[in-house]
Formats: structure tokens, sequence, C-alpha cells
């Protein structure tokens, strides 16, 4: 079969003093989704499915729009700062030289919640389920970048704590071909066509 991990596009900032932040997606993010969803209209896609964060939702609509197809909603596919009261695109952090910027690159930043075994397991396992559900077909997944980094790194063997190893960017799409035998091959990484000449952000290092 052949999987589709996708990252979801911009969010809002959003920081709270309690509660779950869980952002929408701003207006560049909304049409980051559009041309995600006329990019993949003419390629088949057997399901779609999304976390159980408003960000991938929302990113997750126009790829749904027009099939028919519902779209499926797989809690664990979420973020590890899924029950976070705070949210800050990372593109913010880096440019206000924010400390928390400087921990994400040196590998000390803790969001909090799951440990990097908690997490990997979570994640990969529930992208194992949606793998072996689907045999024979094409299946996407709106998610999240660290979500991508757990389960290439699961590919690549790099171990459960690198799941901040590569960027993905904001529509990121994400492509490996998965046998029934087990095997697992990376065919894209970080595939953003849709996006070049928009003028809308990409990610952190391409504009």
């Amino acid at each position: 079969m052949e999987l589709l991990l996708i990252r979801h596009a911009l969010p809002v900032r959003k920081e709270l003093k309690e509660g779950i932040a869980d952002p929408e997606l701003s207006e560049h993010g909304l049409t980051q989704a559009e041309h995600l969803g006329v990019y993949l209209a003419d390629e088949h896609l057997d399901a779609v499915y999304a976390s159980s964060l408003q960000r991938a939702q929302q990113t997750a609509m126009p790829v749904v729009r027009d099939r028919n197809v519902d779209l499926l909603i797989e809690p664990d596919v979420a973020e590890y700062d899924k029950d976070s009261p705070e949210y800050v695109p990372v593109e913010e952090l880096k440019a206000a030289n924010d400390p928390r910027w400087q921990q994400m690159l040196d590998g000390t930043w803790d969001p909090g919640g799951e440990s990097h075994d908690d997490f990997h397991g979570r994640t990969v396992g529930a992208i194992e389920r949606i793998v072996n559900e689907h045999r024979g077909q094409r299946v996407a997944i709106v998610c999240h970048g660290g979500v991508i980094n757990a389960y290439l790194s699961e590919v690549l063997g790099l171990g459960t704590d690198r799941r901040g190893f590569f960027y993905p960017n904001y529509t990121s799409i994400h492509r490996i071909a998965a046998a029934s035998t087990g095997e697992r091959s990376i065919v894209t990484i970080n595939e953003t066509s849709h996006l070049r000449g928009t003028g809308l952000p990409i990610g952190m290092f391409q504009g």
C-alpha cells in the first residue's frame, strides 16, 4: 500500500494560562490547505485520516472534499504537545530567539507529557494499525511534524529519540511504500510543490 503522511498547515499562535491550546489554522494555513486539496485532487485515496487536533482536521477538509470518503479521526497520531496550554509556531520561536528554540536545537526542550519511547510507540503503533487495515490501498494521514519524524525514524532505524531529526514543511507530503510482508520504503520526503510560487510560507527554511 501507499501511505501519505501529511503535516498540517500553519496554525495560529495560542498561549493559555490553563487548558489545552489546540489552535486552529491561520489565514495562511487555510489557504495552504486549499492548495494541498487541489494538488491531491487527481490522486485516488481510499481513506483519509486526521489526528484529533484542530489544525490537522482543518488541513484535511479540502483533501476529503468532493471525494466519496469520510474524514476518519485517529487520536493516536496527535502531536506530543497535544495537551499543552500553548502552541507557538517554531518559526516565531526562531525569529524571537526564544530560549525554547535553542532548547530544540540542542535537544534539551521538554514540552512535558509523554516520554520519547511512549510517544514513539503510540504514534508508530497507530500508523502501523492503519497500514494493516488498508492493504493494497492508498491512504493519507494528516498529522504533525513530530509524528512524521517518529515514523520515518522508525523506517530508517534511527531509534525512538529522533522525533526532530528533520523539519517537515507545512502541508508537506511524505510517501511511504508499505509491503504486506513488513518492508517499509520511503518514496518522497517534504513534497511541497503545491506551495511554491504561491507566496505562502512553506516552513522554517523555505519561503
